[in-house]
């Protein structure tokens, strides 16, 4: 099967689990992720770590799920928010996305809002957290 795009490269035999060959060999599967090369990837996680605005952080969010098939929740915890450990981002499960990738977003994520607090802080007061009562 030709792709008209490079695609990534498997992972090694027995150190993931992320279907990249079931994925391939599965008629009619979509096959978005695995435009995500190690190239890519880099980018990708660079650009989460470089977030300007909440804007900007929900553009992102679109995109990945337009080009790539990744859905990504992020929302204050249910307990109290003391540090950006206490949102939560949440990536639903996609075959053929990495187990190291599904780590890697939401800890860019996670350094991007730590590089830009006032993006946190926008992402807390939409929903309704910072609000005055």
């Amino acid at each position: 099967m030709t792709l008209p795009h490079p695609i990534r490269q498997p992972c090694p035999p027995g150190v993931c689990i992320c279907g990249h060959e079931r994925l391939l060999e599965t008629p009619g599967a979509d096959l978005r992720i695995l435009r995500l090369t190690r190239q890519e990837e880099k980018r990708l996680l660079e650009r989460l770590e470089n977030l300007a605005s909440l804007d900007d952080l929900e553009h992102m969010q679109r995109r990945m799920f337009e080009q790539l098939g990744i859905r990504v929740e992020i929302a204050p915890g249910f307990n109290e928010v003391r540090s950006m450990r206490g949102i939560v981002i949440r990536i639903d499960k996609l075959p053929g996305l990495c187990r190291k990738t599904r780590q890697s977003i939401p800890a860019a994520i996670r350094r991007g809002l730590e590089r830009s607090p006032e993006v946190a802080y926008r992402l807390l007061d939409a929903h309704d957290l910072l609000r005055d009562a």
